[in-house]
């Protein structure tokens, strides 16, 4: 796998579940040809600090905003502190946002206000955006839908739903993220999508240190383990591991709007 690129389109190995041995982390990320990846903000606190790790980070990248269990938490000002942040150099999108209605930590009227804030905000800076969806993919449509004409694109991060559900995201422009559990040996529905998604839609992430990939399954996940993902996807689609490489590293480029010299 070192001779060839991945991109981890979704992690946190900004957070401190890593501070004990980062740099090991990082070498075996080199080593295992993860040469880029986008670590994603869920609060003020964590949006500020993946944009600080992002600028000083070789082939990293940030995302800034408020994740669904947090919305409760935005103050007046926050918008605005937000969009100062997506100026910033190597800050790329807004997210991650959304609803889950898997533990509804925040009100789902207060979810959804707040995701639609950060909606329009993406709309305002012509950001893309990364989806946190769980539980709670119709009203998402029924928001997306709603917005149709300031929709700015990104990605279903860890996407959890139904190929219908899948196609529909499609429709609206997004690109469909698959994490540790399309490797999952119980994933039917998710290895069809896992199929189904067109090449140039089709990404891959860890959402490290969550989820970690069958292989590894119960472990702290790191963005290494993005390789199991790729592996995977690539068995599936009956394609070779190096085409899956190379095609959601371009993917993941597009969908962040990176420009690479």
């Amino acid at each position: 796998m070192a001779d060839m690129e991945l991109f981890d389109s979704h992690c946190h190995v900004d957070e401190e579940k890593f501070d004990g041995d980062r740099e090991e982390v990082l070498a075996r990320m080199r080593a295992a040809g993860v040469t880029r990846y986008a670590v994603i903000g869920s609060d003020m606190a964590s949006s500020r600090h993946a944009a600080d790790y992002a600028q000083n980070h070789a082939g990293c990248w940030a995302a800034v905003g408020i994740h669904p269990h947090e919305a409760r938490t935005l103050r007046p000002g926050d918008l605005e502190l937000l969009a100062q942040w997506v100026r910033e150099e190597r800050v790329q999108a807004i997210g991650e946002i959304g609803l889950d209605y898997y533990y509804d930590l925040s009100p789902r009227d207060v979810q959804a206000q707040v995701c639609e804030a950060q909606m329009e905000l993406a709309w305002e800076l012509d950001v893309p955006v990364a989806y946190h969806i769980r539980d709670a993919h119709q009203d998402m449509l029924d928001i997306m839908k709603r917005h149709r004409n300031h929709l700015t694109g990104g990605i279903i991060h860890c996407f959890s739903g139904s190929w219908e559900i899948a196609k529909e995201y499609l429709k609206l422009g997004y690109y469909i993220s698959f994490a540790g559990p399309v490797t999952f040996r119980k994933a039917p529905k998710l290895q069809e999508c896992a199929v189904n998604v067109p090449r140039d839609r089709l990404l891959i992430e860890t959402d490290s240190p969550y989820l970690a990939p069958e292989p590894v399954r119960g472990r702290r996940n790191e963005p290494t383990n993005v390789r199991y993902v790729c592996e995977k996807l690539a068995a599936l689609r009956g394609e070779s591991v190096e085409e899956l490489a190379a095609c959601t590293t371009r993917n993941a480029l597009a969908a962040y709007h990176i420009q690479m010299s």
